[in-house]
This record gives structure tokens, C-alpha cells and sequence, in this order.
């Protein structure tokens, strides 16, 4: 017997689908939403619960809407809504078509996304919107666009916490803040990157306590604080410092 259901946008990422994995053995059906659908279905059919996949298109706020609300009707409501989606890129010399994507994909969509879910939520009582972001919304970064767009997914969850407060509704806005783990992963440094199920598995339990944010995995807290409270001189200028040879 299926206890609750959870959609997560944006599954086709390895760490969307060890979260799916995960969920599905604790019997949650799933729906996952993902741009490249058909590359989900071997994977959905291997889970123990009942799992179907369907299309975003993450590039049009719209079409997101009509998407998420169609499969809401279908599923007849949802527990849970995790947003897994975002683009990053980095250019020195700051073409604006890298900015324009990042922007559409990480504020648009994104926005798009959570504003949907969190009104089905408020129109059926109840449930939790979830979100990956990332400790680069903290500060500014060579990755302008990226950093912006991460602050501001960090701001809108925050905003949406204090809206289904203000309605006094049971609806739980949780703030995932991933660690750098691209820039761990190709620094090859064992401290920082941790195993996917591990991720995976702190995400859940941070989702399952309830908690409003938190850092995953725990160990990026204290680089949180650095990044965070580093001086402005000391922050934005050790990107650009290079050792002189001697």
C-alpha cells in the first residue's frame, strides 16, 4: 500500500534518481519530470513502487505550469514536491546567451516550478516543497549568473515560508544548500565529495525532520559560515590571485 506520493522535477541527474530510488523503497510513488523523458523509463520501471515520467520544458514557465498542474489532477495530489533543476557555466568573457540560459532555466523555470506547487499546496491543505540549491547563492562568484540565480532561489523559498505562515497552513518549505561538489568532484578531493546515496540520503532526512534549510552534505556548513562571513577584501579577491613564480 502506497503511503505517499512524490513528484520531483528534474529527475534525470544522478542525484535526483538515488533520491528516487531511495523514496521508492520506502513505498512512495513517484512522478518524475525530466527534459529527456524517455531516457526515465528503463529507470522507473526497475523501482518497487509505482513510478511514471513525463516531460518539462524548463525553458517555458508556462508549458511547466500546464505540465505540473495535469499530472497534480492525475496523481490527485501530491506530499511532496522536490525541484532538482539547474544550469551553470562559467566564461571569463560573460557572453550574455550563457547568462540568458542559466537565467530562464535557474530564476524562470525555477520560480515557475515552486510557485505552481506551492499554490496546489495551498489549495489541497497541506504537503512540502523541496529544493536543491547551493551554497553559491550565499555570495556573489565567478559564475555571475549562477551565484544571482542561486541567491535568488534561496530568497524565493524564503518568501514562500513566510506565505504559508502568514495562511497558517501545514506546508513546509525546505531549502536544500548543496556544497560545491562539481568543483569537489574535479579536485578529486575525497573530504568534500561524498557518495551520491549519502547525499541522497541526507537530503531525505532533512526533508523527513521538516527542517527549513540545510547544508549537504554537513561537512559544507562550516565553508557555508567562511563563505558567508570572509571579509570583502579576503573574498573577492582570492579568486583572481595567482602565485608568482618564483
Amino acid at each position: 500500500m502506497t503511503l505517499a506520493t512524490a513528484i520531483i522535477v528534474g529527475a534525470s541527474s544522478q542525484l535526483s534518481q538515488e533520491i528516487a530510488r531511495q523514496l521508492a523503497q520506502q513505498n512512495v510513488e513517484l512522478a518524475l519530470f525530466a527534459q529527456q523523458p524517455e531516457q526515465l523509463h528503463a529507470f522507473a520501471e526497475s523501482l518497487p513502487t509505482k513510478a511514471t515520467v513525463h516531460a518539462l520544458d524548463i525553458e517555458n514557465p508556462q508549458a511547466i505550469i500546464n505540465q505540473i498542474e495535469t499530472v497534480w489532477q492525475q496523481l490527485g495530489g501530491a506530499h511532496l514536491v522536490l525541484v532538482n533543476t539547474g544550469l551553470n557555466g562559467y566564461n571569463p568573457e560573460l557572453p550574455w546567451q550563457m547568462d540568458e540560459d542559466i537565467i530562464n532555466v535557474n530564476v524562470m523555470g525555477f520560480a515557475a516550478i515552486c510557485n505552481t506547487a506551492f499554490k496546489l499546496f495551498v489549495e489541497q491543505g497541506y504537503g512540502q516543497l523541496g529544493a536543491i540549491n547551493s551554497i553559491a547563492g550565499l555570495r556573489g562568484g565567478p559564475s555571475v549568473a549562477y551565484h544571482a540565480s542561486k541567491a535568488f532561489g534561496i530568497n524565493y523559498l524564503q518568501g514562500l515560508s513566510m506565505h504559508a505562515q502568514r495562511l497558517k497552513l501545514p506546508i513546509t518549505i525546505t531549502d536544500i544548500q548543496l556544497g560545491l561538489l562539481d568543483k569537489a568532484a574535479m579536485q578529486g578531493s575525497k573530504l568534500w565529495l561524498s557518495p551520491i546515496n549519502v547525499v541522497a540520503g541526507q537530503v531525505l532526512k532533512a526533508l523527513a525532520k521538516g527542517k527549513r534549510h540545510a547544508y549537504v552534505t554537513k561537512r559544507w556548513r562550516m565553508i557555508a559560515w567562511l563563505t558567508k562571513y570572509l571579509p570583502e577584501f579576503v573574498y573577492n579577491t582570492r579568486h583572481w590571485n595567482k602565485k608568482q613564480k618564483k
